[in-house]
């Protein structure tokens, strides 16, 4: 159920955020900077026309030839894929935070939605070309009217969000992953190896990897259990402590005393004395946590960048 709302949850947001301004009243609004009352008796465009909008169309029928057919359904086929491909970008980075959560891509990019995400960047900006070229008149346009101004700040918001893809695609996913291909050395035999959180995470079920999950300081190895394919099982993940959450689970810890414990969950070193040790060491701050750190910052970032572009986009419609 959780997999068929979040889409449609997307669709009906990107939809009816992304929906354009009338393009009757693009080159009237960009050359004068008026609302569409000034044209129109409903406030909001469309219908019956005032006095100054029946002037103006007349003017435009006898200076300007309208559009060709082709060249119309060209505008509408582009600018469809355009919204299309909004709406695969943006749902895929709101379904890393709803249903995967930050933290679990963090532990490597999903392929699947990194596939999806570049679709809809490289879409995007090949059609907003096209767009922008079809209804700017001139440069000077972006910074001399309402509308330029908006589709500027639009344009500006999608060169970060895709420079913040590529860093993460090619600079910051590489190193996530060479972090996770470093196996933990065991402080024991097989069953009695030691386990820190950080280290737990390696065995996250992905690429291959083993399934561990710790409860009540105990961990499990869950590889063979069909429930836990690809790392994971319902909401929850491997490679993590699952102690609070298998609380709220339909069953209790001994479902997990069938499966063959790999070791023991450690406490984390307190951060203080990390910090002290890595000094003395002089290390700066762990290079294992700098590209999550920046993971994070650009995933929230990015989060925030498409409540911008929707409020951009509303802008156009309903600023006066």
């Amino acid at each position: 159920m959780r997999m068929k709302i979040a889409p449609a949850l997307v669709f009906m947001l990107f939809f009816t955020a992304l929906a354009a301004p009338a393009s009757a009243t693009e080159q009237f609004a960009m050359k004068t900077g008026l609302p569409c009352a000034f044209c129109h008796e409903n406030p909001s465009g469309g219908g019956t026309l005032t006095t100054a909008g029946q002037r103006y169309k007349t003017m435009l029928s006898g200076k300007i030839k309208p559009p060709s057919p082709i060249k119309n359904t060209a505008r509408f086929i582009v600018g469809y894929l355009h919204i299309l491909a909004g709406i695969i970008w943006f749902g895929a980075i709101f379904y890393v935070h709803i249903i995967l959560k930050p933290a679990y891509a963090a532990r490597g990019l999903p392929k699947g939605e990194l596939v999806l995400g570049w679709v809809g960047i490289i879409v995007v900006g090949i059609t907003g070309i096209f767009l922008t070229i079809s209804v700017m008149p001139s440069f000077g346009a972006f910074f001399h009217s309402r509308f330029g101004i908006l589709l500027s700040i639009k344009i500006f918001l999608y060169l970060i969000m895709a420079a913040s893809a590529a860093v993460v695609t090619f600079v910051i996913g590489p190193r996530l992953k060479k972090r996770l291909s470093e196996k933990p050395a065991p402080a024991a035999g097989e069953g009695n190896a030691g386990f820190t959180p950080d280290t737990l995470s390696n065995f996250d079920g992905r690429e291959g990897r083993k399934s561990y999950a710790a409860v009540s300081g105990t961990v499990y190895d869950l590889t063979q259990s069909p429930l836990w394919k690809n790392g994971k099982h319902a909401r929850h993940i491997a490679g993590t402590d699952l102690t609070a959450a298998i609380k709220q689970a339909p069953h209790g810890p001994e479902k997990l005393e069938a499966f063959p414990k790999a070791g023991t969950l450690l406490p984390s070193p307190p951060v203080g004395e990390g910090g002290a040790k890595r000094r003395e060491r002089g290390e700066g701050e762990s290079p294992t946590n700098r590209p999550k750190a920046v993971f994070y910052f650009m995933a929230y970032m990015n989060l925030a960048m498409i409540f911008l572009v929707i409020a951009v986009i509303a802008l156009w419609r309903w600023w006066p």
